[in-house]
């Protein structure tokens, strides 16, 4: 029996959706670079069981911490433009975000007329709540079911954030139809989070909505540190496994696996439906490679439940 395409697993709320995140070029970069990223993205994402593509679109978030960023902030292509004009040979959906508060209402109306039938998307709001942005997260849904009330339409968890739960359900109301979290490195908190949601969606009489669980590699202290900035509460006997490590990415690579089995095993109980992205952000090819081993991974946990 062949597999039922994304949209329609995440429509249904089923469990097993496998997705690959990453961030398009620097804005910066040549075409020609360009080109070349592409080619070798796509052939490195070919032989991989997934169900979709993640686009990142990433946005300066000095204004949330105001601590030095341990990488520098360099403005990406919009994933939109890079999906359209250079990944035109990925067949799969493609689940493109939008960091909202950088484009204005008649930019997001544009993309979400033009955007293609294997195109889903997630919004994002601004890092902050004094951030000046052009629209808010609030409008650009409005702007969702006026304009392409069929996109299917995700939003971002933050476990470490208060009453998360009750966040989730109040983008449900407003269209959102699945969850992609943040990096979860701390699995007692994802785990408090998704037995809040689940409860407080039987309280409701509201059916629980796919979360996709982001799993990220960790393979050298700076990066960790970088993930700490990011906002991602990291557990003080995780940060001393890998730091200590003589391998941190075998290390990270080895509690990635376990926290994968380990949500497996707590939604199945829950029957809370779930899927996995495996987020690919570093320009280390040790990094990039054991990205993709764990995906394969992954993929092989979930085979059976798709």
């Amino acid at each position: 029996m062949s597999r039922l395409p994304l949209p329609q697993l995440l429509a249904e709320a089923r469990s097993g959706a496998l997705v690959f995140s990453i961030t398009p070029p620097k804005r910066a970069t040549t075409e020609e670079r360009i080109k070349e990223i592409a080619e070798v993205t796509l052939d490195r994402l070919s032989g991989l069981d997934l169900d979709g593509l993640i686009l990142y679109d990433i946005d300066d978030e000095s204004d949330r911490n105001p601590e030095n960023r341990p990488f520098p902030y360099l403005p990406t292509m919009d994933p939109a433009r890079y999906h359209a004009d250079h990944l035109t040979g990925w067949r799969l959906p493609t689940i493109i975000y939008r960091c909202v508060g950088k484009y204005s209402e008649h930019e997001l109306r544009d993309w979400m007329s033009g955007a293609g039938e294997r195109v889903l998307g997630v919004f994002v709001g601004p890092s902050s709540g004094g951030k000046s942005v052009h629209t808010s997260l609030r409008r650009a849904q409005e702007l969702r079911a006026e304009v392409r009330p069929e996109l299917p339409l995700g939003a971002v968890v933050i476990g470490e954030r208060p009453d998360e739960h009750l966040r989730m359900l109040a983008k449900q109301e407003r269209g959102t139809t699945f969850f992609v979290s943040q990096v979860v490195y701390h699995l007692n908190e994802t785990k408090n989070l998704l037995s809040d949601y689940f409860y407080e969606c039987r309280a409701r009489g509201v059916a629980p909505r796919t979360v996709i669980f982001t799993l990220s590699l960790c393979g050298s202290l700076k990066t960790l540190e970088f993930v700490r900035w990011l906002g991602v509460n990291v557990p003080r006997w995780l940060e001393n496994s890998i730091r200590h490590a003589d391998d941190p990415l075998a290390e990270s690579y080895r509690q990635c696996v376990a926290l994968a089995r380990d949500l497996i095993d707590f939604c199945e109980h829950m029957g809370l439906p779930y899927g996995f992205n495996i987020e690919s952000v570093s320009i280390r090819k040790a990094e990039i490679q054991a990205s993709t081993e764990l995906a394969a991974e992954v993929a092989g946990m979930l085979r059976y439940r798709r």
